[in-house]
């Protein structure tokens, strides 16, 4: 028998999101400023809830749970977008795409737990409200919260694991901005059915787990609600969980929209488009959303302006 040869690839190209210079500069302080916004955002809701004593209660614990994975999230792919509109070839080595997918895919996962648990959270709030301190304990929180990461890294590792099983022995050029699993497959000399049928298995159960409990709790907090005599009463219930009810449409519409549509459909610069949204604009918009339609929030944030300007 004759010996193949064959060459494995030690790197990809990424082609990022656009091969015209002209648009790089804009794309990059478009980039930078989202980024920027992101971790300011995020890192200071953090901080303003852990220094405010009013805000430790359990929505403000997966809140700032939320703010972490989402600093985290968006830190997996702006560094490495913003340096490689400075390079003619964008590439990653093959251990660095390996380290990016699965953090990409455990924080993406953890996050889609994360608001699960609060969407549980909002129903304890308004359909029992008197047992709502005794179910949503500080212990129960902190396993709610443990869970969301196990389940993160559990899903994270069997892709993972699957996709450092292959071979990549031709083309290397990833039609992407990052390492995302459906292009790496299509690059793999190996047989991928395995990676298929684990990808649609464990999304399929992890958005029916995460989407069930969204959509199960709101249907009991709306009836809760309607059930409110006064508009006043209704308005105070609805606002408390409108933030999270806005986060939730973003997170899961982007990423239906990303994996959930027909291939007769599919654009490459659309997918683009969508993954930035979900890889960088939702994890900006996450802070301002929850501070901008929060009143407990924003009064945090004045009063911490205001120690701050007191002068010493």
């Amino acid at each position: 028998m004759a010996d193949v040869n064959f060459t494995f690839v030690t790197e990809f190209i990424l082609l990022g999101l656009t091969d015209r210079a002209e648009l790089k500069v804009v794309l990059f302080v478009l980039v930078l400023l989202i980024y920027t916004i992101s971790l300011v955002g995020n890192v200071g809701m953090l901080f303003l809830i852990q220094i405010t004593p009013k805000l430790q209660t359990p929505m403000y614990h997966f809140l700032s749970c939320l703010s972490f994975v989402d600093a985290c999230y968006s830190s997996v792919f702006a560094p490495k977008m913003l340096l490689n509109f400075f390079v003619e070839q964008e590439t990653i080595s093959f251990s660095a795409c390996i380290v990016q997918y699965f953090l990409f895919v455990s924080l993406i996962t953890t996050e889609g737990f994360l608001l699960a648990a609060m969407a549980y959270d909002r129903y304890m709030a308004i359909v029992n409200p008197l047992l709502y301190t005794v179910a949503m304990t500080k212990m129960v929180c902190v396993a709610l919260v443990i869970g969301s990461c196990i389940g993160g890294l559990i899903n994270s590792l069997t892709h993972t694991i699957g996709l450092v099983k292959l071979s990549f022995c031709g083309p290397n050029v990833i039609s992407h901005f990052f390492c995302d699993l459906p292009p790496l497959l299509k690059l793999s000399c190996s047989d991928t059915s395995m990676n298929e049928l684990l990808l649609l298995i464990f999304s399929g159960i992890i958005a029916m787990i995460t989407f069930l409990t969204v959509m199960i709790s709101y249907i009991f907090i709306v009836a809760a609600i309607l059930r409110i005599r006064s508009a006043a009463g209704r308005q105070k219930a609805f606002s408390t969980c409108a933030s999270h009810l806005t986060a939730v449409t973003l997170f899961y519409g982007s990423i239906s929209f990303s994996y959930i549509q027909p291939s007769s459909q599919y654009s490459l610069e659309q997918e683009k488009v969508v993954s930035v949204f979900y890889t960088l604009v939702i994890p900006m918009l996450n802070p301002l959303i929850y501070s901008l339609r929060n009143k407990e929030v924003k009064d945090a944030v004045k009063r911490a302006i205001q120690i701050k300007c007191i002068p010493c």
